[in-house]
């Protein structure tokens, strides 16, 4: 319960944060160009809110909804999820958003994408600034990685080192690698101290890479228990700190892959268990460990928890590896920020090609997937960086152009710059609730899923 507060609070916190710079970008443009702003929301306010106020000598209501799915910004004389239908049948005032010049109304509507942007690239280069970079180049994972069947079948074996593709150089073990390795003809790796060079087959699927259980690679980490949670089946068995499991149910483990590779296998049996006493069997583990102190191996018959969870803390990357530090000056780390942060929205966009096939719709997610990407405890560093990363997602999410988004207001004003004419108000409303009902289906689907997966059916 207190993991998914944490994780409640950080995504609350981000979210509140983006939906309020983003109104507020438009909210900006409106000031700029004379246009009134109505209302102020953070969050929905459907029949009723939670806060409000309006100063004196301002057109504008200021307030907290209590639907907390977005905010938005209500303009006069502009159609949007308000449907305010019979301002539109007023005649024109010199303050309405339809009064103004479309140039005007253009840079009005892009002021919100344009505020997340600038948001994420400045998350980017403050976190760079503050923390610099960190990571271990694959080059250096002396130990090599691991591999799943499916890399096997391409020509990877255990322990290879990867060091690049044709194109790319890999930088440390992270997305990008992987994106660069579905996307390779040939990957370059280290084998027993020989560069050996894998093809890639065509149409290896980014998706399913990440989506294997286990992982297509992972680095290979020695199975060294970090800690024992106390009360935990591991701790009433005697394992200790510092111990290493090597074989469980009679297969040998030599690293946490193949550990996750036989709980993921043991996994899929409960999913077909039909009785407690089943159940019981499958979670029924024999654990061949050695001891820290004496290297001695020792036998310990497990009754594993319905999660099928020991209660070890293993050993990570960071215990056997040092990583390389990049240090940015504060004005070094402008241009650096910069530069990640078109990656990260290049890296998005390429990837959103998986949407369109029947596993990409599964894999959407809903406010339950984005929570789940904020750390189990509070980390700054890491909140900053999803909260930068929410903020380039919110603006090309909202530049597509779908009617009710950003993008879709930005299409027909193009339309109207290029050909002279503008969109008919009937038409406009039309479009809105085109867009509405698309945007609800999307996240109906996506929340959908969450649930599905929560409930173990995906």
């Amino acid at each position: 319960m207190e993991i998914f507060l944490i994780r409640l609070l950080q995504f609350m916190l981000a979210i509140s944060l983006l939906v309020l710079l983003h109104e507020g970008g438009h909210f900006f443009f409106s000031k700029l160009f004379g246009v009134r702003v109505e209302k102020f929301y953070l969050f929905f306010d459907p029949w009723f809110h939670l806060f409000e106020f309006k100063p004196k000598k301002s057109d504008t209501t200021y307030g907290i909804g209590w639907l907390p799915l977005g905010g938005y910004c209500k303009i006069s004389g502009m159609v949007d999820e308000s449907f305010d239908t019979e301002q539109m049948k007023q005649s024109v005032q010199p303050y309405e958003f339809r009064s103004k010049p479309a140039w005007q109304r253009l840079l009005i509507m892009i002021g919100g994408v344009l505020v997340n942007f600038l948001l994420a690239l400045f998350i980017y280069s403050m976190v760079l600034f503050y923390w610099g970079d960190s990571y271990i180049p694959t080059k250096n994972m002396n130990m090599g990685m691991k591999f799943n069947e499916q890399a096997k079948e391409i020509g990877f074996k255990d322990g290879d080192i990867l060091l690049n593709t044709d194109s790319k150089t890999f930088k440390g073990w992270d997305g990008d690698m992987y994106r660069a390795i579905s996307s390779a003809k040939t990957v370059d790796v280290l084998r027993n101290g020989k560069k050996v060079t894998v093809n890639i087959p065509d149409g290896l699927s980014l998706l399913t890479m990440l989506k294997s259980d286990p992982k297509f690679t992972m680095p290979l980490i020695p199975s060294k228990i970090d800690s024992v949670i106390a009360g935990s089946p591991a701790a009433k068995a005697n394992i200790k700190t510092g111990d290493m499991i090597i074989s469980m149910n009679g297969k040998t483990i030599d690293s946490w892959f193949t550990y996750h590779d036989i709980i993921g296998r043991l996994s899929d049996k409960m999913t077909s268990a039909k009785t407690s006493k089943d159940s019981m069997l499958i979670r029924s583990v024999k654990v061949v460990y050695t001891h820290k102190a004496t290297n001695a191996k020792d036998t310990a018959n497990i009754l594993m928890t319905p999660d099928l969870k020991l209660g070890l803390i293993e050993s990570n990357i960071l215990d056997y590896y040092k990583p390389v530090q990049i240090n940015y000056g504060f004005f070094e780390s402008f241009p650096a920020g910069i530069m990640y942060g078109c990656h990260v929205l290049r890296g998005y966009v390429g990837d959103l090609k998986y949407v369109f096939t029947s596993d990409g719709a599964k894999s959407l997610g809903g406010f339950g997937a984005i929570g789940s990407l904020f750390p189990p405890t509070w980390d700054w560093m890491i909140f900053w960086q999803m909260t930068a990363f929410l903020s380039i997602i919110l603006a090309f999410m909202n530049i597509l152009p779908i009617p009710a988004l950003d993008g879709g207001h930005v299409l027909f004003l193009c339309y109207e710059i290029i050909t002279g004419r503008k969109p008919s108000d009937k038409f406009m409303i039309r479009a809105e609730y085109v867009g509405i009902s698309i945007l609800l289906l999307l996240m109906i689907v996506a929340n959908m899923n969450d649930i599905l997966r929560w409930l173990g059916y995906m």
